[in-house]
């Protein structure tokens, strides 16, 4: 009897060895495959079962998490959604989630391990931290400025600060509101089926996901090219420009829209925007030094985030000298975001640094302890110190006797460039009005500020779009909200 006793015992062992076996292969082996399983709803229950960390400007919560009573139990809601969408995205128990909302999930979910001073403990219980916050670096009243002054056109603002990269202000319109996108009622499909199929497409990011033709504004990357190979020596030495100008190898000629081009020094041709005077420098530094000189701002770089994704602004370097010389004034291939033509003019206010730009200063946990920090930032050298100098002087006087008057702060020191890039089968669209610029008060020893504006669609007269008639009082609106607030961030 005993020996079959011992038998039974050993069987109901091994079995229970075998079942131990199994939990832990189905706990820790094969955890991952339950929990992407899309039949599991343990995971997502769990996720909304409290709310979600906020997203901060200006230590103000822009988000906040409401209680549906439903089985997903909080939905996300947005204060001054359409505002501030092209930086939160949207939070959705249906379509995912997207931009800050997307790339900082873990810390608002309450899932990243940064969150828990025991994360193995928290992983083999399966619990989640409360969430965390997000603190953004946006300066409100300068994305208010952005917001109110393109009034609904198409078109996006982007600011950063020159000196730390830091972004003040992203904003693209037409805008919407995320909040009818949180939940997962019949009016959420209909909202995502309504938002999807606006012509005017209101969730694309037109600040960071859309590429235009950057037309004049371009002009600050030839004449840095030009003053940094010592094409160009002295602003108002003549260039030896010819008004019209026949593009390299063809019989096509280049005009201007008004007078005095020929010849122009570089100063008066930056001032009034002379398209002559520019394709022709572009030739004369060349396909390498152009190239050379255009990535160093940014161009043709996949890999930017803020910390979301930045479309790639393009300058094609596979080009014959008539494409060189339109790419050269932003045309032909040349295709630029606003936040990269923000880029632009920063490294010029910051004597030719470049900082990468970035939107998340630090991020904390459910109880207000810093989790992690943005910290400083990488510097690349542009152009040369005396080179940036010369930049700023010339985009001074823009603003003080050319096409950028609209743009003048008074108590202020204020540079820009205008552009109205042509686009469309035969440049018959209206042409996109831009304008770049970065200023900093009289008593201040560096700019504060940089600024890129791009209007779609001014309601003007074809012939009256212009930067400096439609993009310049946004950008000065923007700068002004930055230096009347005593500084950059509002983070």
């Amino acid at each position: 009897m005993t020996r079959y006793i011992r038998h039974a015992a050993g069987f109901c062992a091994l079995l229970l060895l075998a079942l131990l076996v199994n939990a832990a292969r189905v706990q820790v082996v094969r955890a991952g495959s339950y929990d992407a399983n899309p039949a599991n709803r343990r995971s997502a229950i769990a996720r909304y079962g409290q709310p979600r960390g906020d997203i901060l400007v200006a230590g103000e919560p822009v988000t906040g998490s409401r209680d549906s009573g439903q089985q997903l139990r909080y939905e996300r809601t947005y204060a001054n959604g359409p505002l501030y969408a092209p930086v939160t995205g949207f939070s959705s128990q249906v379509y995912g989630t997207t931009l800050l909302e997307h790339t900082q999930d873990g810390v608002l979910s309450g899932t990243d391990p940064l969150l828990t001073p025991l994360p193995l403990w928290h992983g083999l219980t399966r619990s989640l931290s409360p969430g965390g916050d997000v603190v953004t670096t946006l300066n409100p009243a300068a994305q208010q400025a952005a917001y109110e002054g393109l009034d609904g056109r198409k078109g996006a603002v982007a600011a950063v600060e020159p000196s730390t990269g830091r972004v003040l202000a992203l904003v693209s319109t037409p805008s919407y509101d995320p909040s009818v996108l949180s939940g997962n009622a019949a009016a959420t499909e209909r909202s995502w089926e309504r938002l999807n199929s606006d012509p005017d497409k209101p969730m694309l990011n037109r600040a960071v996901r859309q590429t235009y033709p950057p037309g004049s504004t371009f002009k600050v990357v030839t004449a840095a090219a030009a003053l940094d190979a010592g094409v160009v020596t002295d602003l108002d030495r003549p260039t030896r420009s010819p008004d019209p100008y026949r593009l390299p190898g063809t019989r096509t000629w280049l005009m201007n829209e008004g007078d005095g081009c020929e010849d122009a020094p570089l100063r008066d041709a930056f001032e009034w925007s002379c398209n002559t005077v520019f394709a022709k420098l572009g030739v004369d530094v060349g396909v390498t030094g152009m190239t050379k000189t255009a990535q160093a701002f940014g161009f043709n770089d996949s890999a930017l985030r803020v910390p979301f994704s930045v479309a790639r602004s393009t300058f094609d370097t596979s080009v014959d000298k008539a494409q060189l010389a339109l790419s050269s004034i932003g045309q032909y291939n040349t295709r630029a975001t606003p936040l990269q033509m923000a880029m632009v003019a920063s490294a010029v206010a910051d004597g030719g640094q470049l900082r990468q730009p970035y939107l998340v200063e630090r991020t904390t946990t459910g109880d207000g302890g810093t989790a992690w920090t943005a910290g400083p930032r990488p510097v690349r050298q542009v152009m040369r110190p005396e080179t940036a100098d010369l930049m700023k002087e010339l985009m001074e006087g823009v603003v003080t006797e050319g096409t950028g008057t609209n743009a003048a702060i008074p108590g202020a020191i204020v540079g820009g460039k205008t552009g109205t890039a042509q686009h469309g089968v035969g440049n018959a669209g209206t042409p996109y009005a831009w304008f770049v610029s970065w200023a900093q008060r009289e008593e201040d020893l560096t700019p504060k500020v940089a600024v890129a504006v791009v209007v779609e669609d001014g309601s003007a007269h074809r012939g009256e779009i212009t930067g400096g008639g439609v993009a310049a009082p946004i950008a000065r609106a923007v700068m002004e909200a930055v230096l009347n607030s005593g500084s950059g961030s509002g983070g």
